[in-house]
């Protein structure tokens, strides 16, 4: 087991996409006592986004086109660490997400117990009820199942957008490596269960209104294949038939000769 952290530096990362409506309420709810920093990442939005968030006087980066998702978190946590961040939580700027939640979802990698926390809506009450569609929930359920399998895991769910790392799993998982596109966040799940990082669920309900990030059923199925052509070259790595630098940890390529 690790040592706790006793004084670490709390980045939080807020990857944006038009989300001028709920950036505010999202900020002023954030617990500040337990935040040493907050770094927005404007990818292209057309809206007031970029506005605000210089307004709210944040740490704000500016793509010049709009990346996607897993673009913008590659530069969430490029310019965390950078920061000298010792915990990153990625905080959603569309306010599904409570941020009031927050010490919760850091604890377990203060105390030592783990190197990656996921806020769990599976976790926190019935989902269907508090407005995830039927559907998704199902492809939720489906996918997890698959993944748990695959990855040796018993997690309640993998496809949360409330996260937390240590800084030393982004230094050691290759996420540079990963895609632009949501699959990004399930690439950075298997890289960290293939490096043997610990993985820690915590309860987060979860708010379903028009304002707040959802993706519509095309896109929804896209991801869900996405994730299956993932575990499959996973298991071509793992396996030693197909090697993919994705997979591998940096740091272990080499030692200091003795």
């Amino acid at each position: 087991m690790e040592h706790p952290i006793d004084k670490p530096k709390v980045v939080v990362v807020m990857p944006a996409y038009n989300a001028a409506k709920t950036l505010r309420i999202t900020y002023e709810a954030i617990p500040k006592e337990d935040v040493d920093h907050v770094i927005l990442v404007d990818d292209g939005s057309r809206d007031k986004t970029l506005e605000i968030a210089k307004d709210l006087k944040l740490e704000v980066f500016v793509h010049g086109r709009n990346y996607g998702y897993g673009g913008n978190q590659k530069t969430c946590y490029t310019e965390a660490l950078k920061a000298g961040a010792d915990i990153v939580v990625m905080l959603h700027p569309d306010y599904q997400y409570d941020p009031t939640l927050l010490p919760s979802v850091v604890a377990p990698i203060k105390a030592g117990t783990a190197d990656v926390v996921l806020g769990s809506r599976l976790l926190a009450g019935n989902v269907v009820q508090q407005g995830m569609p039927w559907w998704k929930f199902l492809g939720n359920r489906f996918l997890t199942g698959i993944q748990n399998r695959v990855l040796g895991q018993k997690l309640a769910e993998y496809h949360t957008g409330y996260r937390a790392f240590s800084r030393r799993v982004l230094e050691e998982v290759p996420f540079l490596l990963n895609s632009d596109n949501f699959v990004f966040d399930q690439e950075m799940l298997v890289q960290a269960v293939h490096l043997g990082f610990r993985i820690v669920e915590v309860p987060v309900p979860t708010r379903y209104f028009a304002e707040a990030s959802t993706a519509g059923f095309t896109a929804s199925v896209n991801y869900g294949l996405s994730i299956l052509a993932l575990l499959l070259r996973y298991l071509l790595h793992r396996h030693e038939l197909l090697t993919q630098k994705q997979f591998e940890c940096f740091p272990a390529r080499y030692r200091r000769a003795e």
